[in-house]
C-alpha cells in the first residue's frame, strides 16, 4: 500500500505540470513557433506554473525521466530559481538521458552569473573530447557565448581557438556540419526571451 501511496504524489505533480496540453514537448525550438493567441496563452500559464510549484515538486521531476526534468528545468528557469543551479549542472554534466540537456543550459543561461558559466565550462570541457557523443555540446556553447555577452567575459575562446577542443569535436565522427557556435547563441538567447516573457505571468517574481 505503501508503494502506491509513494508513487501517486509523483503522478499528480506530472499531471499538473508535465503533461497539461503536451507542455513537456512544447517546451524547447518548438517554442519560437508560436505566436498570437497560442503564444500568449502558453506564457500565461507557464509563469503560472512556474510560480505554484514547490521546490519538493521540482526535485521529484528532478528525480524522473527526460520529460520531468525538461519541464523542471523551464519552470525554475522562469522563476529564477537559481538554488537548482548546482542540481542543474549535475544533470547536464551527467547526460543520463537525451532531450532535456538544452532546458538546462537555458537555465543557467537565465541565472547569468559566472557560477553558471563555469557549470557550462566544465560541461565543454568534458564533453567536446568525446567527438563520438552527440548530445548538447552545442547548446551549452550557445549559453555560454550568451553568459560571455552579459558578463563581458571570453570563456567560451577556449573552445573556440582553431584546433582547440570545439573544431576537434565538430571534425571528428559522426558528423555534424551546419553546428555553427553563433546560430546556438541565438537560439538560447531566444529562449532565454521566452522564459523571461514567461516569468512576467509568475507570481513568485510578481511578489
Amino acid at each position: 500500500m505503501r508503494r502506491a501511496d509513494d508513487e501517486e504524489e509523483p503522478l499528480k505533480v506530472i499531471r499538473r505540470y508535465v503533461t497539461p496540453d503536451r507542455r513537456y514537448l512544447k517546451l524547447g525550438g518548438s517554442l519560437l513557433g508560436m505566436s498570437g493567441r497560442d503564444r500568449t496563452k502558453f506564457l500565461r500559464k507557464l509563469g503560472q506554473a512556474a510560480g505554484e510549484i514547490t521546490p519538493r515538486e521540482l526535485n521529484t521531476l528532478l528525480d524522473r525521466g527526460w520529460r520531468e526534468r525538461k519541464t523542471a528545468a523551464w519552470l525554475i528557469a522562469v522563476a529564477g530559481r537559481s538554488e537548482f543551479r548546482d542540481r542543474l549542472g549535475e544533470l547536464l554534466l551527467a547526460s543520463e538521458g537525451p532531450y532535456a540537456g538544452t532546458a538546462y543550459c537555458a537555465a543557467l543561461a537565465t541565472f547569468g552569473t559566472r557560477a553558471d558559466a563555469d557549470l557550462l565550462v566544465a560541461y565543454l570541457d568534458c564533453y567536446l573530447r568525446r567527438p563520438d557523443l552527440y548530445y548538447d555540446q552545442a547548446s551549452a556553447l550557445g549559453a555560454l557565448l550568451l553568459l560571455d555577452a552579459k558578463l563581458g567575459a571570453d570563456r567560451a575562446a577556449q573552445f573556440l581557438a582553431p584546433d582547440g577542443l570545439w573544431q576537434q569535436w565538430i571534425d571528428g565522427p559522426p558528423s555534424k556540419d551546419g553546428l555553427v557556435p553563433d546560430s546556438y547563441l541565438e537560439f538560447i538567447g531566444k529562449l532565454c526571451t521566452f522564459a523571461a516573457e514567461a516569468a512576467k505571468h509568475c507570481p513568485a517574481k510578481l511578489a
